[in-house]
């Protein structure tokens, strides 16, 4: 057998995805939240600096812990999911996450002291760590490889959205009602998914395979043939069994598990995080002189132009393209805003309280904004949706509730740790010393991709585990 043939067909082409679009739109509007909570602080930081009463009022280090507790309640939200991937599913735990996320945004909503603030916010991150590590799997699993690509960018996608959304909103609603509004995506979520499916592949590991068979038809339309696709999921389940602690000892468990954990985490640290809390202050450090609605536009634009960019191309140009594509224009980026950063001078900052005096325009300003922009448009056109999309690919079935919790919070807690750390190193060393590390992380995740990340483009989840189990290159089409 060549090396480029698949052990199994595609199925036939008669499968109507409808239906499996109506399913994943209805799971990733929790993502949309996850991007709408996510980025709640930036219009609300100045107004709850000014605010009049003092009870709500805060100061600079009241101001971090709020843009910051999201991520450490993001990465609890992937330890719970750890949890209930594999005990209720996958999609009764994209629903849970709806109540924490109620919880917050009505703390948040009638907040009366910064604790509520607080509190809000951390119940809105553990609701996203729920979401990021249950909503990827759920949408790989009802998926078939055709269009596995696209539809795994799409909570991305849908997270860029839900940024973009609150951006427009934060123009003409206060803090208070931008909350109320967060409640909207999370409710619409849960009424459609009520009507939604749940994954044949837990329902066959449930020993239900009546209701697999049946929801495999709805997902693929009533004029699809889903006999092959239903055997394959059946052998590839039937070929587990339980995990023990001797098996996962083994490649066909450590490697991917490995492969999920170590991506994401050098998918923060490129330092995409710090750079989107703290892209306003990072641009007064480089004398780039913008309004917070252009700082808002220009991000928003270029995340949604390079993750549609990528749900084109996923499927056609592979991920492992994408994954070099998207490293080295990172690591161009962060090496030009480091040199830049490193000649130039300086002035003082303070994160909270920018000046917002009118500079004129100096050409040489262009240099660090459009660095940043080709930064955030080559993370979101690669290391942003893939190693969401490999995680649930690669991971075997048997681990991948508990594995892809545990790659969420260990994102988080990484996210956390270096937003921290961020403006204390920039106070300490420069802006050129965290993105000369940033420069260096680039350079590994090349290298980690060339070495380590399988090619996984047009390949059912059940190839891709025999690829782990086997060692045989043959299952992964090398094209």
């Amino acid at each position: 057998m060549k090396e480029t043939t698949p052990l199994i067909s595609n199925g036939p082409a008669t499968t109507s995805n409808t239906r499996l679009y109506l399913a994943v739109f209805s799971a990733v509007l929790g993502n949309f939240n996850f991007g709408f909570s996510m980025v709640y602080p930036f219009p609300v930081i100045h107004q709850l600096q000014t605010i009049d009463n003092p009870h709500l009022r805060m100061n600079t280090q009241q101001v971090a812990w709020f843009g910051s507790i999201f991520t450490l309640g993001a990465a609890a939200g992937g330890l719970c999911a750890m949890l209930l991937n594999d005990r209720v599913g996958r999609k009764q735990s994209i629903m849970l996450s709806a109540v924490p996320s109620t919880v917050g945004y009505l703390l948040m909503g009638g907040a009366q002291v910064v604790w509520m603030l607080y509190l809000g916010r951390f119940l809105t991150g553990i609701s996203g760590g729920m979401t990021a590590a249950s909503i990827p799997v759920y949408v790989s699993e009802i998926s078939h490889p055709a269009v596995r690509g696209m539809l795994g960018s799409s909570p991305q996608f849908t997270a860029v959205c839900g940024s973009l959304t609150l951006y427009a909103l934060g123009l003409v609603l206060s803090w208070r009602w931008l909350a109320i509004a967060g409640e909207v995506p999370v409710l619409v979520m849960v009424v459609l998914l009520c009507f939604m499916p749940i994954s044949p592949r837990y329902l066959i590991a449930l020993g239900r395979e009546t209701d697999a068979h049946r929801v495999l038809v709805w997902l693929r339309g009533p004029g699809s043939d889903v006999t092959a696709e239903f055997k394959r999921i059946q052998q590839g389940i039937a070929a587990q069994g339980r995990i023990s602690c001797t098996e996962l000892a083994t490649p066909f468990y450590y490697k991917p598990i490995l492969i999920s954990v170590v991506m994401r985490f050098l998918q923060q640290m490129t330092g995409i995080t710090p750079i989107l809390v703290y892209l306003e202050p990072i641009f007064h450090l480089t004398r780039v002189s913008l309004e917070p609605v252009y700082d808002a536009a220009l991000v928003g634009a270029v995340r949604l132009l390079s993750v549609g960019i990528a749900a084109c191309l996923m499927d056609k140009a592979g991920k492992k393209a994408l994954l070099f594509t998207s490293g080295f224009l990172m690591f161009l980026s962060s090496l030009s805003m480091s040199m830049y950063s490193h000649t130039m001078t300086c002035p003082s900052l303070n994160i909270t309280t920018l000046p917002l005096q009118t500079k004129p325009f100096d050409p040489a300003t262009l240099i660090p904004l459009l660095s940043i922009m080709v930064l955030i448009f080559g993370y979101a056109m690669g290391w942003g949706p893939i190693t969401w999309l490999l995680m649930s690919e690669v991971l075997p079935l048997g681990a991948r509730g508990v594995a892809s919790g545990l790659c969420v919070g260990v994102s988080w807690v990484t996210a956390f740790v270096l937003t921290q750390l961020f403006m204390h190193v920039v106070e300490a060393y420069g802006l050129f010393a965290p993105f000369l590390f940033f420069c260096v992380v680039c350079v590994i995740n090349i290298i980690f991709t060339a070495v380590c990340v399988p090619e996984t483009r047009g390949r059912s989840l059940e190839e891709i585990e025999n690829y782990f189990r086997t060692g045989r290159t043959f299952t992964i089409r090398d094209t």
